[in-house]
Order: structure tokens, then sequence, then C-alpha cells
């Protein structure tokens, strides 16, 4: 079992927020990304956030988004279309899309519209 399985998601998400508003993004669209690929609404991402959820509870009571299988690309040098392990590919997921976001790409690419 990978450790980032195990970690909060509350003690990565202001990385997230962190890395976007740097290039000129925001938490709010940091947030859109989130619940698009998750499911979830402002209530449950704060309620998990505020609540400790490990990644793998975080992602086993998420509803993945069906359009999720489009983000494509790499993140830390690993093509998430390739990454085996089912949890890991949906913590990769939201790496690439925080990643596209602060890179610039325009909302509806990101949230593959």
């Amino acid at each position: 079992m990978h450790r980032i399985f195990t970690t909060s998601v509350a003690d990565v998400y202001p990385h997230y927020v962190a890395k976007a508003e740097r290039k000129g993004r925001t938490k709010e669209e940091v947030d859109e990304v989130t619940r698009w690929l998750t499911g979830f609404d402002d209530a449950e991402l704060q309620g998990h956030l505020e609540a400790g959820t490990t990644f793998e509870e975080f992602f086993d009571a998420a509803t993945l988004n069906p359009l999720s299988s489009r983000i494509t690309g790499s993140v830390c040098g690993v093509k998430v279309q390739e990454v085996e392990d089912p949890l890991m590919q949906k913590i990769r997921y939201l790496d690439k899309l925080v990643d596209e976001l602060a890179k610039g790409r325009p909302m509806e690419k990101v949230l593959r519209s």
C-alpha cells in the first residue's frame, strides 16, 4: 500500500490550491475540478476536508466522472492512463487536473467539455 493512500486529502489540498494560485488560478477552480472528478457537491467536499478523510476513503466515497477516462498525459513522468492501481490512477487524475489548471488550460478543456 502506497503511503499516499492513507494521507489525508486535507493535507495535500492546500498544495493543490497554492500551485493553482501561483499561476493565477483560484481555490474555487481547484474545487470545481475536484467536484467534477469526484461527483461531490461543495458541502461533501468540505466535509471530507474537515474530517481528514484519507485519499482511499475519499475516492471510495466518490462517483468518478464518466469522462475521467479522457484524462491523459504525464504526472511526475508517469502517464496517468497507464497507472495500473485504480486508486493511484484516481489520485493521479486529480493531480493532472490541477496541473492543467496551473498551466493555464481553459476550464472547459480541463473538464473535458
